[in-house]
């Protein structure tokens, strides 16, 4: 029963949040109102608000990671950083836009850095390189992510992040490739 009184809150809690920004007074008693359950019910799966908003956003990255482990490409995997903020675009820019900020952006750096990790050890695996080398190149991606993401999160998400995720990817394609490549050569060179 617990399990459905907690799917019950997050439901009301995002539909709310879809409606309106946290500052014109999303509260408890509205979440509690909305889904047909007493305060005490909310109290005693949450803290507060914030706890059950940073609680969704733990979940979706959980769930994000769980069904995407291996990223094959940059482009699937930004798609796959963006699926939840495209699907809860009101939600995520009043979040964006509150108090509570800090919980999406660190929902989203998890995020991204899945994506990166998954994306290099799926796509480079064939490569040697160094593991610090390695791991320079998936902080890379990951804040390449982050900030392709953030960027279009700063502009009210107006312009069409899919479209731009296409033509950044086809422009730098080859990149990362590149990047391994070179890393390869600092190796050989180390050893002649």
């Amino acid at each position: 029963m617990g399990g459905l009184t907690k799917l019950a809150i997050r439901n009301s809690c995002m539909k709310l949040l879809n409606e309106r920004p946290i500052h014109q007074n999303i509260t408890v008693k509205d979440i509690v109102e909305d889904c047909g359950i007493n305060r005490n019910s909310f109290y005693y799966h949450y803290q507060d608000l914030p706890s059950l908003i940073a609680e969704i956003f733990t979940d979706e990255a959980d769930k994000l990671i769980r069904n995407y482990p291996h990223v094959e490409t940059i482009e699937e995997g930004l798609r796959t950083a963006v699926s939840f903020a495209l699907e809860n675009k009101r939600a995520v820019l009043h979040i964006h836009s509150s108090a509570n900020r800090e919980l999406f952006e660190q929902y989203l750096w998890r995020v991204c850095e899945h994506v990166a990790e998954s994306y290099i050890n799926t796509a480079f695996s064939e490569y040697r390189i160094s593991k610090q080398d390695r791991q320079t190149i998936i902080r890379f991606h990951k804040c390449e992510c982050f900030g392709i993401i953030m960027d279009w999160l700063s502009k009210n998400m107006d312009n069409d992040i899919i479209h731009g995720i296409q033509r950044i990817c086809e422009l730098k394609r080859g990149m990362t490739q590149e990047l391994f490549k070179r890393c390869q050569e600092d190796i050989i060179d180390k050893f002649q």
